[in-house]
């Protein structure tokens, strides 16, 4: 019934021709949103989501869609906002693009770095010598946090495509938590932190990628060494909880604002990213998120009552899941 001149501009379409046509002509409605019949805009509920908005020459624009009721006089109409988004979609593929070079031009060179470590290993005597042990260790552990990432950018394109995760097995909640502290003890030793391990040996085993969970596991432990100041502590735990596992990370840090706690799982963002705090490209925790929820799962970020943060999330029993099989 109205538009304003930005929609004349954006759209290509004249006044007559938009006073003409219905909404769903402009762009892809999500009923899902808005409901059948506009019931959820209807109940006076705000509903936001993205869609590509029609031009009068044929072409296309991606838009974030904000539509909700409004009160003119004493009639209720429905009020549709569309927003360019066209520079934040180029954004996101930049990045999904320079994320996916980071990833096939860096096998490679790793590749190398790995296998010529491997031989330094067996030509060079380390047991007399404790300095060459520690530069090798270093080396190594080096190499294998960069294996880890590139794994997990791999993941990360993988799981938004859709991809389900085939390479499920069955695995006890401890050997992944030992696997895990095990690869970062000598970092939280660096900055005089305690990682204490609280798993059940008897818990029932779990059915995932183990390789994969033990990376969600150790990218929590790495952000939790990193924000716990020194001589904090960290703990790994996990307990039953009917047809699941749930395991965390708890940390003596400076916790998560409380705004931010559904944020730092997405993308690019970064926990605590004030000048002169910890730096990072915000990959792990969307990793994480995505892998749990690849299996089944969900993750979440509560506040520690003695202060800092705990990271939880869940994982399918083994037998529940051979039970659905069956």
């Amino acid at each position: 019934m109205e538009i304003n001149r930005q929609t004349v501009r954006i759209s290509g379409f004249s006044p007559q021709l938009l006073l003409a046509m219905n909404i769903g002509d402009l762009h892809e409605i999500d009923w899902q949103e808005v409901g059948e019949d506009y019931f959820a805009l209807k109940e006076g509920d705000t509903r936001s989501y993205e869609s590509t908005l029609v031009t009068e020459n044929g072409d296309t624009l991606p838009i974030l869609v904000k539509a909700h009721p409004v009160q003119i006089g004493s009639e209720e109409r429905l009020q549709w906002l569309f927003q360019d988004i066209t520079e934040r979609k180029e954004l996101d593929q930049l990045r999904d693009d320079l994320t996916s070079m980071i990833y096939h031009d860096l096998r490679s060179p790793l590749a190398n770095v790995i296998s010529s470590l491997d031989v330094l290993k067996a030509m060079l005597p380390m047991e007399d010598k404790p300095q060459l042990q520690s530069l090798f260790d270093i080396a190594t552990r080096s190499t294998e946090r960069i294996q880890r990432l590139t794994k997990s950018l791999l993941d990360i394109t993988r799981l938004e495509a859709g991809r389900p995760i085939t390479d499920q097995e069955t695995v006890s909640p401890i050997d992944i938590g030992r696997k895990a502290c095990l690869a970062l003890v000598p970092v939280a030793r660096n900055k005089e932190q305690d990682i204490s391990i609280t798993v059940s040996e008897d818990l029932p085993p779990v059915y995932v990628d183990g390789d994969m969970i033990e990376r969600v596991l150790i990218n929590l432990l790495q952000n939790a060494i990193k924000y716990t100041p020194p001589g904090g502590s960290i703990e790994i735990g996990a307990h039953l909880e009917e047809e699941e596992i749930c395991m965390w990370v708890k940390d003596t840090g400076p916790g998560v604002d409380a705004n931010a706690k559904e944020a730092i799982f997405d993308k690019f963002t970064r926990l605590h990213a004030e000048e002169g705090g910890p730096k990072g490209i915000g990959l792990g925790l969307a990793f994480c998120r995505l892998a749990v929820e690849g299996h089944g799962g969900r993750i979440w970020v509560d506040d520690n009552p003695e202060g800092g943060a705990i990271f939880s999330f869940t994982l399918p029993l083994a037998n529940a899941n051979l039970e659905t099989v069956g």
